[in-house]
């Protein structure tokens, strides 16, 4: 090998590689990475500084070079003679004679004009760079012998457009185009220190000039309007960031890769969203392809405002149409129909992708997918039938538990249930809603008033006694004066013994292998979600909570009540998290940044898990997010309630309630640029287009926009088979999802507790006083509440969907004070003699055990 690298330093280069050989010669061409170019030895000797040679010139020189006819006729000494420069010091010799020939060839076709190496330069700037994303189309004109980019003649600071824009380049006359290449040759540039800089800083005190491709290595502002100003270095202008921002990365929505969250010439934030920040070249690549009319914010769509602060930064907008709007037949593909019959025994004997209209040949899609089809004649079908679903669609409505069937049933007012008529969650209008946990609602019979009415507790008693449980189970009759009212309650408790035992089946699936979250209740999001989260987490095992910022709860809270406490909290902040948006009933809102980090399958995983270990139900889904997660989002019909945007739905009340067709079309200019980006715009001809055009709009605002949310949610209630029982049983699920559970009733709190029968006790007495007591705390005669006794007995405020395990109980010993065990959800009462003592001991305990806690 006769080429070789001379070095007199060991670890300056690297990578030596033979890349074949260069036109005739027999030498081979050497390819090697200087590993530092910098010298740290100062020398009187003169070096070339390769930090400052222009390498694509050099590359661009040598491939206009035509090897074969400079070289013709000669052999191998010939063509490397001359060889390296006399008296070049050896400190990085490249051992290839081929580029003296180069040089001197370049130079003698130079002087014979048989090649202008003049003609791909800008006559502003002075580089042959073709880049018209960095620095504009670079344009040629023959006839003129002039080359020019075109931001640096946008830029100049001395030329303006005088002409038409046919005349000249673009409008700039080809005479001032002279006069400011002569007025820049007098100017040095502050960056490179060479001559033609004909852009300057607008600041009045600055004097610097610069070339435009040399402001851009330097980080300079280019402004692409208006009187199009450009800023130096130090001049330029920067975003403003709140000091309290946060700083950090996160992605950029155009490239999706990571982007640090800082004041930097290549980072760009977003003016209309809080966490949307880009690369300085991700939207300048974006703005030359969409242009002026659909360069907008790619994460909220707004136009102006991103567009005024991008121009600002420098970013040029082009007022040119987008790039795929100019692709001929860009969308050809998007207008094909499926023609294929696809059932498995096609009796057409032109094949299967022979379509005839009109005929029992007629290919028909299936109205679900659109994705199957098939001959008329081939599925037995009438030519005036319309509808056909394939065999995938209709397998999947029959698992979903047969949508039509439920949507019917919920759109009746009454339905039948065991021969009786009950009404739905909507009261008649002649019934107006009464508070569940009014004293007015129930009259329940105190010791005093059976006595008076010659009715024996004892008798009342007695007649549940069950000798082979040996326990007493108590019940209060209900006099209600609206028949309504009371089947719709039966109703209601119908359904949610029904939630409890499916949920019962659930909690088959959780092991006695325990997982313990440690919770801060203060932070309970984060802290719930990275116990979520953690590697050793599964929703089978059984949860253990432990709250690490309130050292007194592990004394007076049991296991199962620090984890009621935990999905309680857990579920308030999901409903005023910014996943869910609404006042009480809530849809799913739009976050992109909750998207990037699957929040809305964490949240929905939340819910399911709270629901199967015995947590409350959130209570605030809307029934248009519960059909959606049941019967799937494209069987659902949304309302303007589901619109939480208030500006949306103005302008859906502007379009629904129009009264004439020029003030529809009105409506529909003004808000132009809100439908196209929804892709509602339609020809609208008549008035009573406004119907389907605010369908469109509901549908896209509340299902479509949010679909990805949506299915990431409906994962997460995938978990412990949650969702498969909700879509099994809707009308059961509907009562705990869509609705907050009813205030606690004396007869409630009755039911709930099962009075256990011990030897040489008055059980009959104990339980007078102790429905006596209920009812006077009901009908507000106490200073605690329904909710304060089943807090000091169980832990909990609420009775959770799946009931509490064990099932609380009550004995009655011969103790000072009532005894609440937590782990046991038993409750002790005490034998007193009169009402009074058990009342006020009651309340004294209740009262003064909740304090404490509190404190």
């Amino acid at each position: 090998m006769l080429d070789f690298v001379l070095t007199n330093k060991e670890g300056l280069v690297e990578n030596v590689k033979l890349k074949g050989s260069l036109g005739c010669n027999d030498h081979e061409m050497v390819e090697f990475k200087i590993l530092r170019a910098a010298r740290r030895v100062h020398s009187k000797l003169t070096t070339l500084d390769f930090r400052r040679a222009d390498f694509g010139l050099f590359r661009d020189l040598l491939g206009r070079v035509p090897w074969d006819k400079a070289l013709e006729g000669r052999g191998a000494q010939d063509s490397c003679a001359g060889g390296l420069p006399a008296g070049r010091p050896p400190e990085c010799v490249v051992g290839g004679a081929a580029f003296g020939t180069a040089r001197r060839t370049l130079i003698r076709m130079s002087k014979n004009n048989n090649f202008d190496i003049q003609s791909p330069f800008c006559v502003l700037c002075g580089r042959t760079d073709d880049c018209p994303e960095k620095y504009g189309e670079k344009r040629t004109y023959v006839e003129y012998n002039l080359t020019v980019h075109y931001y640096c003649l946008l830029m100049s600071s001395g030329i303006w457009q005088r002409g038409e824009e046919d005349e000249g380049v673009d409008g700039f006359l080809i005479a001032d185009i002279r006069k400011e290449v002569n007025r820049a040759a007098k100017l040095k540039c502050n960056i490179c220190k060479k001559k033609g800089a004909s852009i300057g800083c607008v600041d009045p005190k600055c004097k610097r000039s610069y070339h435009f491709p040399c402001g851009i290595q330097k980080e300079c502002i280019f402004q692409f309007m208006e009187d199009f100003r450009s800023y130096c270095w130090e001049h330029k202008p920067v975003q403003k960031f709140p000091d309290k921002e946060c700083r950090g990365t996160s992605q950029c929505t155009i490239c999706l890769d990571l982007v640090e969250q800082l004041p930097m010439y290549t980072v760009l934030k977003s003016p209309c969203c809080k966490n949307a920040w880009f690369h300085r070249e991700c939207l300048q690549y974006q703005a030359l392809s969409a242009g002026i009319f659909f360069f907008r914010c790619t994460v909220c769509n707004n136009k102006d405002k991103f567009q005024k602060e991008m121009l600002r930064m420098g970013i040029h907008i082009p007022e040119k149409d987008a790039s795929w709007e100019l692709e001929e037949n860009a969308y050809q593909d998007l207008l094909q129909c499926y023609q294929h019959c696809d059932i498995k025994r096609c009796l057409c004997k032109k094949g299967r992708d022979y379509n005839e209209p009109d005929s029992k040949w007629e290919i028909k899609r299936c109205q679900c997918c659109g994705s199957r089809g098939t001959h008329l004649a081939c599925s037995s079908m009438k030519s005036w039938e319309q509808n056909w679903e394939c065999v995938e669609c209709r397998s999947i409505f029959a698992k979903s538990g047969n949508y039509s069937k439920q949507k019917k049933r919920s759109l009746a007012t009454p339905e039948k249930t065991d021969g009786t008529t009950c009404l739905l969650e909507e009261p008649s209008p002649k019934c107006p809603r009464q508070s569940p946990g009014s004293q007015r609602n129930f009259l329940l019979q105190s010791p005093k008033m059976m006595c008076q009415n010659n009715l024996s507790p004892c008798s009342h008693l007695e007649h549940q006694l069950t000798p082979a449980s040996n326990r007493v189970t108590m019940s209060l009759s209900p006099l209600m004066s609206n028949r309504n009212w009371s089947l719709r309650k039966k109703q209601l408790r119908k359904q949610q013994r029904e939630v409890s035992n499916i949920l019962n089946e659930l909690k088959l699936q959780v092991n006695t292998k325990t997982t313990r979250l440690n919770i801060n209740a203060e932070n309970i999001w984060n802290s719930a979600l990275k116990g979520f989260r953690q590697r050793k987490f599964s929703p089978t095992n059984t949860i253990e909570i432990k709250f690490t910022n309130c050292k007194n709860r592990s004394k007076t809270d049991t296991s199962a009540a620090s984890k009621h406490h935990f999905f309680q909290l857990l579920m308030l902040h999901l409903q005023n998290s910014s996943l869910f948006e609404g006042s009480s009933a809530k849809n799913l809102s739009l976050d992109f940044q909750a998207v990037r980090e699957n929040l809305y399958f964490e949240a929905g995983k939340m819910i399911a898990v709270s629901l199967v270990h015995g947590g409350p139900s959130p209570g605030f889904f809307s029934k248009t997010l519960f059909d959606c997660l049941v019967y799937g989002p494209e069987n659902v019909k949304p309302a303007l309630e589901d619109v939480a945007d208030v500006d949306v739905a103005q302008t859906i009340k502007m379009i629904k309630y129009a009264n004439s067709l020029s003030s529809l079309q009105s409506t529909i200019h003004d808000c132009y640029e809100f439908l196209a980006a929804a892709g509602c715009l339609r020809p609208i001809t008549a008035l009573c287009d406004k119907n389907m055009l605010v369908n469109d709009i509901l549908t896209h605002h509340v299902i479509k926009r949010i679909i990805s949310p949506l299915e990431s949610f409906r994962q997460g209630l995938k978990t412990l088979g949650v969702l498969e029982k909700m879509q099994m049983h809707p009308d059961a699920f509907s009562s705990i999802l869509c609705h907050k559970p009813e205030r606690l009733s004396a007869e409630t709190i009755c039911d709930l507790f099962t009075i256990h029968s011990s030897s040489g006790v008055n059980k009959v007495e104990g339980a007078d006083f102790w429905i006596g007591y209920l009812q006077d705390v009901e009908s507000g005669e106490s200073v605690v509440t329904l909710e304060d006794i089943l807090l000091f007995v169980t832990g909990s405020f609420s009775i959770p969907p799946i009931g509490f395990d064990p099932e609380p109980t009550i004995k009655f010993l011969h103790i000072r004070y009532p005894v609440a065990n937590r782990l046991l959800n038993c409750l002790e009462l005490p034998i007193t003699k009169t009402y009074e003592q058990f009342k006020n001991k009651m309340e004294f305990t209740i009262r003064n055990t909740l304090r404490v806690e509190r404190e």
